[in-house]
């Protein structure tokens, strides 16, 4: 259908990746970095340059603009969302983005740091990419195709529907988020100007993937009070909680409940930061879960272990917090059958057979299907996230847009 277009979205993710949005989990601003709002700024007078006159970039370094129907009937108003953040886990700054032309199959060694090599070995799926073009960072960064992928994607999206009019569809909303990466999304966002019925995030892998599955998600913080004392003089009065933090963590389950040792929808219990001094200790932890009910049971289970240790501290003494941080999507999706159905049909068109499986982490979709936008995610072919060998194909993000603009034909024709 749109074969004889000069797709844009390689040249998009180019410039994209190489503006530094890392954003940062220890900070209490939105958007957590203030560096996202210059990917933020430049996405906004990108969409205005394409006609798109409410486009703007908010204070919180959100996103916002419509592309207006063009067609009389009553179609449900369709919202495709990114994140322009990338993740604090790798390094951000100075991505110098490489186009491998006409890939050849064999191990990628790149130029910055000859130790970090791309092998098919490790990534199998370079093979579906032999005679296609790909795109992976220098050695020294991560790429950012999460989620600059998805951005790009949205982007050269919104250029092929302004500029062929034929194309029918409803109002379509665009909107990129800050902080998904620290799981701060949806924190500052304006549902009323979004105004939509149902969205689709981009922020999905290999080519076909859809996700309307996520884990159901908690926080936990385990605060541990030791009794201080000078150490010179500390015998049979110093109780360091250090030492009982890291007890804790050594009775963690490791057969089970961990992440290197699950995958496919078993749930775990996961250490993710600890930080203190003798007298007082802090250890946070992520628990999932693709059941909702069973995170009750991880935190009891947890609970136990940590009491189990303090029992042989009667002095010392802990707090244990848990918060709610996302649920799992389908328990949203479920009720609105035609948001997946819509995109299996539109993957059919792009002559994509659709993979559905379920997410071992969350999107910003998660939080959105319960804020009352039914949200599933679909693919853009970034693999390797959050690493120095993060790689994307051509190939797989000019698919994506074919996607959308089938997409949003199906929902046109379906109303």
């Amino acid at each position: 259908m749109i074969d004889n277009y000069k797709f844009t979205v390689v040249e998009k993710f180019m410039r994209y990746v190489q503006i530094d949005t890392q954003s940062d989990p220890q900070s209490n601003t939105h958007p957590s970095s203030f560096k996202q709002k210059n990917l933020s700024g430049l996405l906004a007078e990108e969409l205005k340059s394409f006609g798109l006159v409410d486009a703007h970039a908010d204070e919180f370094g959100y996103v916002y603009a419509t592309i207006p129907t063009n067609t009389n009937k009553n179609i449900p108003v369709i919202c495709f969302c990114s994140h322009v953040d990338t993740a604090p886990d790798c390094s951000g700054t100075n991505v110098k983005p490489l186009l491998h032309k006409d890939y050849r199959g064999g191990d990628i060694i790149l130029p910055d740091d000859e130790t970090q090599i791309i092998s098919i070995k490790d990534y199998p799926y370079l093979k579906e990419h032999i005679g296609h073009s790909i795109i992976t960072a220098s050695g020294k960064t991560l790429l950012g195709a999460d989620d600059k992928a998805g951005v790009a994607i949205i982007m050269d999206m919104a250029n092929y529907l302004v500029n062929h009019p034929e194309i029918k569809h409803g109002t379509i909303k665009i909107l990129f988020t800050p902080d998904e990466e620290v799981g701060q999304g949806t924190a500052k966002i304006d549902l009323k100007k979004i105004n939509a019925d149902y969205a689709y995030t981009l922020d999905g892998g290999e080519l076909g993937t859809l996700e309307d599955e996520t884990f159901s998600a908690d926080a936990a913080t385990i605060t541990i009070h030791g009794v201080i004392s000078h150490p010179g003089t500390a015998k049979n009065k110093m109780i360091n909680a250090i030492k009982i933090a890291g007890e804790i963590l050594t009775a963690l389950p490791k057969e089970t409940l961990a992440p290197e040792v699950t995958e496919k929808r078993e749930g775990f219990i996961h250490p993710v930061r600890m930080e203190g001094l003798a007298e007082k200790a802090f250890i946070e932890f992520i628990i999932r879960d693709f059941i909702t009910a069973n995170l009750l049971k991880h935190e009891e289970q947890l609970k136990n272990i940590v009491s189990s240790v303090m029992k042989k501290y009667p002095k010392a003494s802990f707090e244990f917090e848990v918060h709610e941080q996302y649920r799992n999507m389908k328990e949203v999706l479920d009720l609105h059958p035609q948001v997946v159905a819509h995109a299996t049909e539109a993957y059919q068109r792009a002559g994509l057979n659709m993979v559905n499986e379920p997410i071992r982490g969350g999107t910003d979709g998660s939080r959105l299907s319960f804020m009352g936008l039914p949200c599933p995610n679909l693919f853009t072919g970034m693999q390797a996230i959050h690493s120095k060998h993060e790689w994307i194909g051509e190939k797989d993000m000019q698919k994506a847009v074919e996607m959308l603009v089938h997409l949003v034909q199906v929902w046109e024709e379906k109303s």
